[in-house]
């Protein structure tokens, strides 16, 4: 048997709860894995809150779009995996019907990637999401190039630190925002090249200071709200801002002028071109293997204590690193 979390109603972290599922047999292009250890993430939270725009599948409705595990049983049609590879899910679009949070579950092939080498488990199941949203904003929409400048915002989080890395990786000049002083050194370590404090500095112009008072290249904005003007004007003119997050849920003003050019970042249409997410697997197996990029976990849970995992995602009492649940090593019973 497999254990699996569900919710049977909207709400709190005290909605979910453990149940027992016989595992199913994969599907053509199917891949059954098995979950060593799944991530929590604020999408998790809000479908099951019913804050995003989706219908959720109530009841027995599953959660977890970010894992690592290993493959346990092909479906017909799999030629790319082998059974025992170590994987990293990629995407769970119905995360409600597929979601990780289980010891067992399957997916298409085109939703698995091959472990990089060098991870321990904990850091592998929470490495996926901040690493290829990084990419995917800053190489795959921003195209940056070496020597440009980049500006992070949220960058004390797990994927704002994650793209300074790979802003680092790509040669170009990390300015980290964050709004704890604390995280500063942290963040330099990571790769920074400046650390801006929110609350206290003023944005623009330390952005400048930084930057041969030209403004930065890109901006990458993960907290949006109504700060988002000073970081309009931090950037130079002509410049990119890539909307990608969502930790301000207060409106965003709409930009006065046409001076920076503002795109928004899905992250299911990058993750849905196959060529775009093996772009983000050989970025991230080679910065994993030189060194360059490693995620930070803050927390291990057990399974049972799946809900109090939760609890701390949503009270944001936390360092800034990824809570990941760690599961069993059981068999599917024949």
């Amino acid at each position: 048997m497999s254990k699996v979390v569900v919710f049977d109603e909207l709400g709190g972290p005290e909605v979910l709860h453990v149940v027992e599922e016989e595992p199913l047999a994969p599907s053509a292009g199917e891949v059954r894995v098995r979950i060593e250890a799944f991530a929590l993430n604020p999408l998790d939270s809000m479908l099951r809150t019913g804050a995003l725009p989706v219908p959720v599948r109530l009841p027995h409705a599953r959660t977890g779009v970010e894992a690592t595990g290993i493959v346990d049983a092909l479906g017909p049609g799999v030629g790319t995996l082998s059974v025992g590879d170590p994987v990293l899910v990629t995407s769970v679009p119905d995360s409600d019907v597929r979601g990780v949070a289980a010891e067992y579950t399957n997916l298409p092939s085109g939703s698995l990637v091959r472990r990089p080498a060098g991870l321990e488990v904990a850091e592998a199941a929470a490495v996926w999401v901040g690493f290829s949203t990084a990419f995917g904003t800053l190489a795959a929409v921003a195209d940056l190039r070496e020597g440009d400048s980049v500006l992070v915002t949220g960058a004390s989080g797990s994927v704002g630190r994650a793209a300074v890395q790979v802003a680092a990786r790509l040669g170009a000049r990390p300015i980290a925002i964050t709004r704890d002083p604390a995280k500063a050194d942290a963040l330099r370590a990571a790769g920074a090249a400046a650390v801006v404090v929110a609350g206290r500095d003023d944005i623009p112009a330390a952005v400048r200071s930084h930057t041969a008072e030209t403004g930065a290249d890109v901006v990458l904005d993960l907290v949006r709200g109504p700060g988002q003007p000073e970081l309009l004007a931090a950037a130079r003119t002509g410049g990119l801002l890539v909307e990608a997050g969502f930790l301000d849920p207060r409106p965003t003003p709409a930009p006065e002028d046409g001076r920076v050019r503002v795109v928004g970042y899905r992250g299911f249409d990058q993750l849905g071109d196959p060529e775009v997410v093996a772009r983000m697997a050989s970025f991230l197996a080679d910065g994993v293997a030189d060194g360059d990029l490693r995620p930070v976990v803050d927390r291990v849970f057990d399974l049972d204590h799946v809900v109090d995992a939760y609890r701390l995602l949503e009270s944001r009492r936390r360092s800034g690193g990824k809570i990941v649940v760690r599961m069993g090593s059981a068999s599917p019973e024949a």
